[in-house]
């Protein structure tokens, strides 16, 4: 899934191969929600505001008229970029406690940009949605509780902002808890927190608010900082899309010939059986090297090389997997899509770039299954194409064999984007449900 600017998924590696503890989220939210301003309370009490920024945002809401310094204006120039037209999916934040390391993804709230939604909830290990203490869940909440568990976001954590203008009312909250807590229920998400807050005087964002005493949980930061997601990337299938092949050089290199890219899943070990795909070829890990040395044993999303015991053929595109475990290579596929462009719908015929891993193949669409209403859930089975915006279930044929898994089993080798040949552009981001 394309964005511009840069995601963290190459610091995010360093920081896990390092042992730090990282947390990547995205925040999700109706318009004037307060995400804005909850992502600078973070960001301010963090530490993570310089000084003369601090002083820049009081000027400005000085300038304003505000009474109060407007956390919200810490992102309004991304925001304002936004509403000039530049291409900016989503907008990325870094803060750090001395427990955990963030990065937050901060996507838009409007309802012609789910698309960037979709982009910034793709690779997050939590979503936070907001919602208006005064108006309660609103269709834009709901879908965007949807959407982050279609993406399979593991853990989903509800904010209920602006308790200061409710009074912080518990019966307020509860009826939105509630509510959440049903729809949430058919939604089959296994980790659920609600958070009563108020972004602008800092109630339970980092501490627990005396203004809240009927609230027994965590306040955001806390959650945040101790919610465990270690084990939500998968362990056990072992899945190394090859990126790049380093040949043997001159020199003391001479010999030296790996295997570069990011581990997807399982772990891998020196002596370790693998198997090549799409040749079915085996032979055994001689060594796994990082830009720091060589390490012991590699697990998602380390950045590594890997060497080989033998000299088989492997290029960009291949597979190194357990010999009795392995991905499904296949050319048919059954996907959810995500449509993201304007200028043409998705339908039966037409015919795309695949990108899937390190993987480039080209598919025509054979069958729109349906399209899905995103605040009913219903599925529109008499649709026949996919506008902007839309979700729905496509059948896929590809030129080349895939190595795919389940999207719900391994987000990386479930996962695909759809690219406009003519253009180039990014066209539809897509789920692997079968293949």
């Amino acid at each position: 899934m394309s964005t511009t600017g840069t995601t963290g998924t190459d610091d995010e590696a360093a920081l896990v191969h390092r042992g730090a503890d990282l947390l990547r989220f995205a925040t999700a939210g109706s318009v004037d929600d307060g995400k804005s301003t909850l992502i600078g309370r973070l960001l301010l009490d963090s530490k993570t505001v310089f000084e003369d920024q601090l002083a820049s945002v009081e000027r400005a809401s000085r300038d304003r008229g505000d009474e109060y310094t407007n956390l919200a204006l810490l992102t309004d120039g991304l925001r304002a970029e936004r509403e000039q037209g530049i291409t900016i999916d989503v907008a990325y934040r870094y803060f750090a406690t001395p427990r955990r390391k963030f990065i937050i993804a901060d996507t838009p709230g409007h309802v012609q940009y789910t698309r960037n939604m979709v982009t910034g909830a793709s690779t997050a290990d939590l979503a936070l949605v907001l919602v208006d203490a005064r108006k309660g869940l609103v269709e834009q909440s709901r879908r965007h509780a949807f959407l982050a568990t279609l993406l399979q976001v593991p853990h989903l954590v509800l904010v209920v902002n602006k308790m200061d203008l409710v009074d912080f009312d518990e019966e307020v909250f509860r009826r939105i808890r509630d509510e959440f807590t049903d729809f949430a229920a058919r939604l089959e998400v296994h980790d659920v927190q609600v958070v009563p807050v108020s972004a602008l005087e800092g109630d339970n964002v980092v501490s627990r608010s005396a203004r809240t005493p009927w609230y027994e949980g965590p306040s955001l930061l806390h959650h945040l900082e101790n919610v465990h997601v270690a084990g939500d990337r998968n362990l056990v299938d072992t899945r190394f899309p090859v990126q790049y092949v380093i040949r043997p050089q001159s020199g003391r290199h001479r010999d030296y010939r790996g295997y570069a890219g990011q581990v997807a899943g399982g772990v891998l070990r020196p002596g370790d059986e693998v198997m090549v795909l799409p040749s079915g070829l085996t032979t055994r890990i001689a060594g796994i090297d990082t830009a720091d040395g060589p390490v012991a044993e590699a697990f998602p999303p380390m950045s590594v090389v890997v060497r080989l015991e033998d000299e088989l053929d492997v290029s960009r595109g291949d597979m190194v997997c357990r010999p009795h475990n392995a991905p499904t290579p296949t050319q048919d596929v059954d996907a959810m899509v995500c449509w993201m462009d304007e200028s043409a719908p998705l339908a039966p015929g037409r015919k795309y770039a695949v990108k899937h891993t390190t993987r480039s193949a080209r598919a025509v669409v054979k069958e729109v299954q349906y399209r899905l209403d995103t605040d009913t859930l219903h599925r529109d089975e008499s649709a026949d194409r996919l506008g902007l915006n839309d979700i729905g279930r496509v059948r896929l044929r590809t030129t080349t064999p895939l190595l795919a898994d389940e999207y719900r089993r391994n987000r990386t080798t479930g996962g695909f984007v759809l690219v406009d040949e003519a253009t180039n552009r990014t066209v539809g981001a897509g789920m692997i449900t079968s293949a």
